[in-house]
């Protein structure tokens, strides 16, 4: 039920707010501040969810309490009250952060309109942190050995700038993962984190799918396409595999981040792109430069940053809170009772030879807790981790 707090001097004011207020909505719980400090008081002690605030009272005035209140609660919207002559001051709080404000005597349909659109703003607000911290924990990194500890500062040193980070490290060991953080703890988050697979595409499609297509450039190309670049424009693209890029791709892909624009497959029309890159490889691209296969232009253009990931066995002693964390994930999504593991079976998982990195320790922690006991032995371990 939504939480409304009235902070007035006037009691009379308080009395017609609060009866207007409760009136319209039986789910409204209303409560009331007879000045800004026990207002202020208030807002530190309780969640509200709509803060009615005067603008002209005693101990502290509406202004102080606007300021304030933004710096405790930043995401509970406040509508100031104003009277003829603090019309002006009203304008002003707007700039301050505050969600409207509303003349006295308050009109009746302006009030209620007002209240509700506030309300909705703060559902929407909260439901926006929450989907965001959904998305957080769905590419959490996590680990406390020397070379996580070492990607993380990385990430948080570059990942409000636009520089361009090339990522590298065994399949499985979770590239993806960090070039999702890299996004989200960016400027950019707000905007699109495209993701091209370059080793699941055709050769004759990639700059088709990168860059898009105009009607006619070839056989099946039935209207205008616009690519992944187009698509991540405000955002990040996210080069997954450009080991496997062909070469007339790479020089289609040096040329926007050359001159940050992009033409589209049998056209000659410039179209100019905000894209920040983000690229990854489990290959040696010095090798690959020297083989023929990998411009050596386009490396020195994406390796601004590099992260090198570590494969799993070199980071054994974060085998533990790996397992803890997949064992929790994966009972919720089966919507099964959590399962331990015992000293022994997370000494045995330790001990493993993990070919497949991260992605075959999730799935074997996926197959213990399906098939395994309400505690995950040494056994278990023994019978299933092989297969």
């Amino acid at each position: 039920m939504p939480i409304i707090l009235i902070i007035e001097d006037e009691a009379a004011i308080r009395r017609v707010l609060t009866k207007i207020i409760s009136e319209e909505n039986e789910n409204y719980i209303v409560e009331e501040a007879e000045d800004g400090l026990a207002g202020i008081e208030m807002i530190k002690d309780k969640d509200y969810d709509l803060v009615l605030c005067d603008i002209k009272m005693p101990k502290m005035d509406g202004v102080e309490v606007l300021e304030k209140a933004k710096k405790i609660k930043p995401e509970v919207p406040i509508v100031m009250i104003s009277g003829h002559g603090d019309l002006d001051t009203a304008v002003n709080t707007m700039r301050l952060g505050a969600f409207d404000y509303i003349s006295k005597p308050p009109d009746l349909n302006r009030l209620l309109n007002t209240v509700r659109n506030a309300l909705e703003k703060k559902t929407l607000v909260v439901e926006n942190k929450r989907l965001k911290k959904k998305v957080s924990k769905n590419y959490e990194m996590v680990g406390e050995s020397d070379a996580i500890s070492h990607i993380k500062e990385i990430i948080e040193k570059v990942a409000a700038t636009d520089a361009r980070v090339l990522i590298t490290g065994p399949n499985g060991t979770g590239k993806e993962l960090v070039a999702h953080w890299l996004h989200e703890k960016s400027n950019r988050h707000k905007g699109a984190m495209v993701e091209v697979n370059c080793a699941a595409i055709p050769s004759e499609l990639i700059e088709s799918e990168l860059f898009g297509h105009v009607k006619g450039s070839f056989t099946g190309a039935n209207k205008d396409r616009a690519g992944k670049f187009e698509a991540a424009n405000g955002g990040t693209i996210f080069l997954d595999e450009i080991g496997d890029m062909s070469l007339s791709a790479q020089a289609k892909v040096l040329r926007a981040l050359q001159e940050n624009r992009i033409s589209r497959v049998g056209s000659d029309k410039d179209i100019k792109v905000n894209v920040r890159v983000v690229a990854a490889t489990n290959k040696n691209l010095r090798e690959e430069i020297a083989e023929g296969r990998f411009r050596e232009d386009l490396y020195h253009r994406l390796a601004v940053i590099l992260i090198k990931v570590p494969a799993l066995n070199d980071r054994r002693e974060d085998i533990p809170l790996l397992v803890d964390f997949f064992a929790k994930k994966i009972s919720e999504e089966q919507g099964m009772a959590a399962k331990s593991f015992s000293t022994e079976a997370i000494k045995l998982l330790q001990e493993y030879n993990w070919t497949g990195n991260i992605r075959e320790l999730r799935n074997v922690v996926e197959r213990l807790i399906i098939l395994g006991e309400k505690e995950v032995s040494k056994n278990d371990v023994k019978l299933f981790a092989s297969k």
